[in-house]
């Protein structure tokens, strides 16, 4: 990693406000799919259900099936002034104390109201902004599936009640297809693209896919603080790869064909297994069955060991999923990228278009 890779004020770029999808376009397989070829340097314009045409058979997608909880609650303080919460681990069990983040700020001690009257109190701030709040009663995350918001980022508006309005539209749009376990408070936005029918249009070209479940949390979108990337500490997320899985990721090592990761959580799963339980063999690197939490972070510099191709959107500037874009080809090709992209009129961020690099 050169001087300039290690900056982060160069992962910065200048993106219109107009370009910021502020709704997901109707039909999931009708983004836009920009093509990156890394050896070439070449770019290519496509539709996003135009990607089969890049895979082969025996080739390996990786999915992450982690599904989204409505974990942003609208309360009110006492004296009847608007607060905002999103929970941090929303899917924890027995277990009355959570962490947050809220906003406006509340001092300890002070209380939040809420539908069905359940309330919170303030117990406790964290050192990295977080809040422990304390609740009235259990069940929180049968109240957040019944009352909750899905937790949008904020460069999407859903201000002035659209929140409410678009409850259901969002429930439904910012998830994927094939999300199944909850505990994620974002979307992993690359699997936003796919259908039923593209992924049955990869399995009948002879492409397996694997799953893994990495429930994404604030670690994913914390702003970096340092100057420097490489003093940028991720926060931990709670994933898993099960055998079954690694095993069909390891017979498309083995046969040499490619691993194709979905997301910059799926690569994180992988990457991170890959270091703590991987082995080498014919000059490969191999996985095992892995759980726990995962506080990779990838910047260039990093060697892949696991995958070979990456799906992915348009990232926010200075954003970990930029830098990884960025490790995965270059800093310099990413930025030509994203400039061309603008030029081209792509929808960016999470309910943006897609990217393919290669």
């Amino acid at each position: 990693m050169t001087n300039h890779d290690n900056l982060l004020l160069n992962y910065d770029y200048e993106i219109p406000e107009s370009l910021i999808a502020q709704k997901p376009i109707k039909n999931r397989q009708d983004s836009r799919l920009f093509v990156i070829n890394v050896k070439t340097q070449k770019f290519y314009h496509r539709k996003f259900s135009d990607i089969v045409d890049y895979f082969n058979a025996g080739d390996c997608l990786v999915i992450n099936t982690t599904k989204v909880v409505p974990s942003r609650l609208l309360g009110k303080k006492s004296s009847g002034g608007k607060v905002e919460i999103l929970f941090l681990d929303p899917c924890q069990q027995n277990n009355e104390e959570y962490k947050v983040l809220i906003k406006p700020f509340l001092s300890v001690g002070k209380k939040v109201y809420f539908e069905n009257d359940y309330e919170c109190k303030i117990i406790a701030k964290t050192n990295l902004g977080e809040t422990v709040v304390q609740f009235n009663k259990s069940g929180i995350l049968k109240f957040l599936q019944e009352c909750g918001i899905m937790p949008l980022p904020p460069y999407i508006n859903r201000k002035m009640g659209l929140a409410q309005k678009l409850s259901t539209f969002d429930r439904q749009r910012y998830q994927t297809v094939y999300a199944k376990t909850l505990g994620a408070i974002a979307a992993p936005t690359a699997g936003l693209h796919f259908t039923e029918d593209i992924l049955k249009a990869l399995k009948e070209k002879g492409i397996r896919i694997a799953v893994l479940t990495l429930h994404v949390g604030w670690g994913t979108f914390k702003p970096i603080k340092s100057a420097e990337i490489n003093k940028h500490t991720m926060l931990s997320e709670k994933f898993i790869i099960d055998k079954m899985n690694a095993d069909i990721i390891n017979s498309a090592i083995n046969n040499n064909k490619r691993i194709i990761a979905v997301g910059t959580t799926s690569v994180r799963a992988l990457e991170f297994t890959a270091n703590k339980v991987g082995f080498l063999k014919d000059g490969k690197t191999f996985i095992k069955e892995c759980s726990g939490e995962s506080s990779i972070f990838i910047y260039p510099g990093h060697k892949f060991k696991v995958i070979n191709a990456l799906i992915t959107n348009f990232h926010l500037p200075k954003s970990t999923p930029l830098i990884m874009a960025s490790a995965f080809s270059s800093r310099e090709i990413i930025l030509k990228a994203y400039k061309e992209a603008i030029k081209e009129k792509y929808r960016f961020f999470s309910y943006g278009d897609s990217m393919l690099l290669l």
